[in-house]
């Protein structure tokens, strides 16, 4: 199998760096892969990750057949992005390996566990739903603004100046440095 081994530090940590490939090139070797990529990325778990963008491109381009990483945590940013990922990586029929926490998909126990993670993540995106609906509650019965502050309502008088000039909304809208629907918006409820 063609392998391709992905090791991330934040920028702040980088001595596990040489642990990890070592760990993935024995446990590729003891497995008879072949290594056809390594990546390494070094950076914040937020932050972007060429590196592994970079493998999930090769994925769709067939050049790989499974990706190894020391640790979940290296490749995903969060539970919803690992799981994202995982499922592309299984549906372009490419395995996920994940040294310490033993999880291999390209075995049918492993692939269980992924549909595991998918149930979890799943979870975690409906109690963060019921969490934003409890608080949009709570801020109407105190009678408290919730949602986007209203910034181009702001700059009514300005917009109604400038249309008084015979100015275009898109003209408007880019010397106040707000949207043409809201200079819309603006300009008919003054109508």
């Amino acid at each position: 199998m063609r392998a391709a081994l992905y090791a991330r530090v934040s920028t702040h940590d980088q001595q596990t760096l040489g642990l990890q490939v070592e760990a993935m090139r024995s446990y590729i070797k003891g497995r008879g892969w072949e290594a056809v990529k390594q990546v390494q990325d070094v950076g914040s778990g937020a932050r972007e990750r060429p590196g592994r963008e970079g493998l999930l491109k090769a994925a769709r381009r067939r050049e790989l057949d499974v990706v190894v990483v020391w640790r979940l945590d290296r490749w995903g940013r969060s539970l919803p992005d690992l799981v994202v990922t995982l499922r592309e990586l299984t549906e372009l029929g490419v395995g996920f390996v994940s040294l310490t926490e033993a999880l291999d998909l390209t075995t049918p126990s492993g692939r269980a566990m992924a549909g595991m993670l998918a149930i979890f993540a799943e979870f975690e995106r409906e109690i963060l739903r019921e969490r934003v609906r409890a608080g949009i509650a709570q801020a109407r019965k105190e009678g408290r603004p919730h949602g986007r502050p209203r910034t181009a309502s702001l700059r009514a008088d300005e917009v109604h100046r400038l249309k008084a000039e015979r100015l275009s909304h898109s003209e408007i809208a880019r010397r106040l440095g707000i949207g043409r629907t809201s200079v819309r918006r603006i300009v008919s409820a003054a109508s």
